[in-house]
């Protein structure tokens, strides 16, 4: 495709499946040179063959982002090859149930290291050089659980949120520079982490619907972009509720 796009180098973790691997074919075969990061890497191989046989540029990286250190240094290496980054994707995340009577540790960590640490290991490994640039793009695939603490998915909701907000307080302070933040969340799309769900998922998406919509925000540097409409405003006005309406709505939803 000959589309001109305001980036000409793009990272993005968690591409190996789903929305990350979608958002790289879509920047990758639009002219942009796009590292993907993931664990997996026949899955990155195999993107990567793809993405040339579509006239894409796209180089494979194996990174396991709940290393923060090791996800620091190879992300600053990998800026400092390409002399800056220009738009940087935090898109990695897990999932798991934690039901306050059953919780267990480890999948809270799990989450956390991915989610949390991971995700800002991944945006702090290139702020300070976009910063003495003066330009870049930062963009966290957050979710629509961000905006409350769901029944059985506390730690997710909240790993979700802590993105939302660090993004938030990140795009404060960079507002007089000509650096853009942008904090996504999208509702439920088909991936393989929605696959594993047991409950009804309303409006749920095709990924490649969900990647055109993802895409093209990033593109028009949304500072946040929140869809489908229809479960973002539910949650939305979910997030203004009283602690006691929310409780009420949340013992309806684990019936």
């Amino acid at each position: 495709m000959n589309e001109q796009l305001p980036c000409r180098t793009a990272l993005i973790t968690g591409a190996s499946s789903g929305l990350g691997r979608g958002l790289a074919r879509w920047f990758a075969t639009r002219g942009v040179q796009v590292f993907a990061a993931a664990r997996r890497e026949q899955q990155l191989e195999e993107l990567a063959k793809e993405c040339r046989e579509a006239g894409g540029k796209l180089e494979p990286m194996r990174l396991d982002v709940s290393d923060s250190d090791d996800t620091i240094r190879r992300i600053r290496e990998l800026d400092e090859r390409v002399g800056g980054l220009d738009l940087v994707i935090a898109n990695a995340g897990v999932g798991a149930d934690t039901p306050a009577k059953r919780l267990e540790w480890e999948d809270v960590k799990r989450i956390i290291d991915v989610n949390v640490t991971g995700a800002a290991a991944t945006l702090c490994a290139v702020l300070p050089r976009m910063v003495e640039r003066d330009r870049g793009h930062l963009v966290g695939i957050s979710s629509l659980a961000a905006y409350r603490g769901l029944p059985g998915s506390g730690a997710y909701s909240a790993s979700k949120a802590f993105l939302y907000i660090f993004l938030e307080g990140l795009r404060v302070d960079l507002q007089r520079t000509h650096i853009k933040v942008t904090s996504i969340h999208p509702g439920f799309v088909k991936s393989e982490m929605t696959a594993r769900n047991k409950f009804p998922m309303p409006f749920l998406l095709e990924t490649d619907d969900a990647v055109e919509r993802m895409a093209r925000a990033i593109v028009r540097g949304d500072s946040e972009f929140a869809f489908p409409w229809q479960t973002s405003s539910l949650m939305k006005f979910a997030k203004v509720l009283p602690n006691g309406a929310w409780n009420m709505v949340a013992r309806r939803m684990m019936r």
